[in-house]
Order: C-alpha cells, then sequence, then structure tokens
C-alpha cells in the first residue's frame, strides 16, 4: 500500500510541470508520506487483534480438552476400580479373614470350656496313699454331692432347652398364621427327560405305519394246504413203518397155523 501511494505521489507530481503547482506539490508530498506512515500501522493492530482473538480461541479450546480428559479418565478409573484381579485379591483376603475369625472363635470356645470343666470336676486325691477310713469317706461324699448337683444342673438345663423349643415352636405357628404361610408339602422330583422320552416314544408308535395290511395279495395262503395235506396222507416213512409192523404181527399166526 506504501508503494501504491508511492507512485500515485510520483505520477501525481509528473503530471504537474507547472511552476505554479510546484508549492500544492510540495505540500501533498508530506500528506502522502503520513498516509503511507499511517496505513501499515492499521494492518498491524488488526493482525494483532486476529491473532490475540484465534490464540484466545485456542487457549479455551485446550482448556475445555483437558477438562473433558480429565473427567473420562476420572470416570474409567471409577468404572474399572474393581478389576479382576483385585476381585480375586479381594477374596481370599476374606477367606483368610474369616479362617481366622473362625479360628479364634474355636479357640475361645476351647478355653472356656476347659475352664468350665475345671470348676465343675474336682481334682481326684491320690486314694492310694490315703490309709483313713474317714477321709475315704469325706472324698466320696464330696464327690457324690458334686455329682447331684451336677445332675440338677442338667436336669434343669434340660427343661430350659425343652421349653425354649416349644415356645419357638408356638411362635413359628402364630407367624404363620399371621402371614398365611403353611409348610409347603414335599414334591416328587420328576426328571423333565422322562415325559419327553415318553411322548417320544408314544409319537412313534402312532406314526408307525403297518405295510403288511397295504400290501396286495397275490397268492392263496399254502399254510392251511399243507396242514390238510398232512393229515390226510401220512409221510412215507410212516407208511413203510406201518408195513413192516404189520408184517411182524402177521408171522405168529402164521407159525401156529403150520403145527
Amino acid at each position: 500500500m506504501s508503494r501504491y501511494f508511492e507512485e500515485e505521489g510520483v505520477l501525481d507530481i509528473a503530471g504537474n510541470h507547472s511552476e505554479e503547482n510546484n508549492d500544492e506539490d510540495s505540500c501533498d508530498i508530506p500528506e502522502l508520506q503520513y498516509r503511507d506512515g499511517g496505513g501499515p500501522q492499521v494492518e498491524d493492530d488488526e493482525e494483532e487483534e486476529a491473532r490475540r482473538k484465534r490464540e484466545e480461541r485456542e487457549r479455551k479450546k485446550a482448556e475445555v480438552r483437558k477438562r473433558l480428559e480429565e473427567a473420562g479418565r476420572a470416570k474409567k478409573a471409577k468404572k474399572g476400580f474393581l478389576t479382576p484381579e483385585r476381585k480375586k485379591k479381594l477374596r481370599q483376603l476374606l477367606m483368610k479373614k474369616a479362617a481366622e475369625d473362625l479360628k479364634q472363635q474355636q479357640l475361645l470356645k476351647e478355653q472356656e470350656r476347659q475352664r468350665i470343666l475345671e470348676e465343675r470336676i474336682l481334682p481326684l486325691p491320690n486314694v492310694d496313699t490315703i490309709n483313713n477310713q474317714s477321709e475315704l469317706e469325706k472324698i466320696a461324699s464330696e464327690f457324690l454331692k458334686k455329682i447331684s448337683e451336677l445332675e440338677e444342673l442338667k436336669y434343669d438345663l434340660e427343661y430350659s432347652v425343652r421349653q425354649k423349643d416349644f415356645e419357638i415352636n408356638e411362635l413359628t405357628i402364630q407367624v404363620n398364621d399371621l402371614r398365611g404361610k403353611f409348610v409347603k408339602p414335599t414334591l416328587k422330583k420328576v426328571s423333565k427327560y422322562d415325559n419327553k422320552f415318553k411322548k417320544i416314544a408314544e409319537k412313534k408308535k402312532e406314526d408307525k405305519i403297518d405295510f403288511r395290511a397295504n400290501l396286495k395279495i397275490v397268492k392263496k395262503d399254502v399254510t392251511e394246504e399243507l396242514k390238510k395235506e398232512k393229515e390226510e396222507k401220512p409221510p412215507e416213512w410212516a407208511a413203510q413203518v406201518s408195513k413192516k409192523g404189520d408184517r411182524l404181527l402177521n408171522r405168529p399166526s402164521d407159525s401156529v397155523d403150520a403145527h
């Protein structure tokens, strides 16, 4: 643009050769120079403003993209917190903790059992070294008294257990009456495949076709004729045997007549 002003100024100066316009031309040249100096400065300001807006836009886009990536990573981390490996490890830890708790409970129960047995069981003295009968009778009476006390305690506990069972049954019946639920009868377990096989077998029987009934009769039944021939005419070997028998029967009669 400065070049355009320069060329315009040159043409303007070259076109006016009269001395009358020399002063005006000398005045126009500084104006052109002023214009020449102001044009590039405006363009630089516009470019700077555009560049600043473009950088501002890119900065906002980068911030939005960064926030979205952070939200996606947080969501993914929250969703994939319990991976299969972590689940397996957590299950193992729970099983280990449960086994330790169970072992601790069993140990506490055994300790309580031993304590109660020590309280209830009297220590047995060495009676082989005691020769005094009164001391032996005293020991026997102590054991008898302890045994009777334990038997009474046993009876009381058994009675309380029976009472608790009776109360539990009564409460269960009342709850069932209130809810309207009753004991379900035991159902017979039947395999579904047995019914399927039965249906398939029945279907096969129904689909079975008697081909003999549809056959065309070509000749007569020969079996009845053979039966009739057997009844009427004996076989040859039977006829020969009967002839020999007749001969043997006839010989003695001939000898008798000869005498």
